[in-house]
């Protein structure tokens, strides 16, 4: 997870130089770095109930969703949700990084702003500046990516970002999706150490889209 978060960090700031061939490159890297951690949770699933409720008490309240590092991934990618800063009010130095990033656009931003720059119109996008909240759909933006995907010769360079995006978020929700099956496999539906209600929380986390346009855009084509 630290290398996803510098890798996704350096990709952020390649958009924003209009330096997109570097930053296809780490987009491939983040989406490999997901594929490995999707196989770690093929080891978890080993685990049977049993052999977990002999030590779960030993975890008290530790839980993942306390991780700052999948936090920091989250809101670096676009899920941004200011209430989540709770699990880590207990460390100012975590906090703080976490609202470095929220201050700042994250990756879809980026890629927004890069279509701006590029001469389409994405509305209220393009004027933003309040980073830390999570952004609603916005139709000039599905208006846009329409236009790329329908003449991929032309815009090339935006085509091959968009779907190096959905390459990352594809084994993001991979992630997600066996994150939730391996905790349903191993404890059922009781709740998560952290507090969450458990697969049911999981399963809400499963229809939260990082780059909501560029899904949709399939269906409009």
């Amino acid at each position: 997870m630290k290398l996803a978060i510098h890798e996704i960090r350096s990709c952020i700031r390649a958009i924003r130089h209009d330096q997109l061939q570097a930053a296809f490159k780490m987009l491939s890297r983040v989406a490999r770095i997901f594929e490995q951690l999707n196989s770690a949770w093929d080891v978890l699933r080993t685990m049977t109930p049993s052999e977990y409720t002999q030590f779960r008490d030993s975890l008290g309240e530790s839980s993942g969703f306390q991780s700052y590092q999948y936090r920091a991934i989250e809101f670096l990618a676009g899920n941004r949700n200011p209430a989540m800063l709770r699990p880590h009010l207990h460390r100012e130095d975590i906090v703080s990084k976490l609202e470095e990033i929220l201050a700042e656009p994250g990756l879809y931003d980026e890629a927004l702003l890069l279509l701006a720059r590029n001469g389409f119109n994405i509305g209220e996008d393009a004027d933003r500046k309040g980073w830390r909240e999570t952004r609603t759909e916005n139709s000039k933006v599905l208006d846009a990516w329409k236009t790329v995907y329908r003449s991929p010769e032309r815009y090339w360079m935006l085509y091959e970002l968009a779907e190096k995006l959905i390459d990352f978020e594809d084994y993001f929700r991979r992630w997600r999706f066996n994150h939730v099956t391996t905790v349903e496999r191993i404890i059922g539906l009781k709740r998560g150490n952290g507090g969450t209600s458990g697969v049911n929380y999981l399963r809400k986390m499963l229809e939260v889209e990082l780059f909501p346009e560029l899904w949709k855009v399939r269906t409009e084509l």
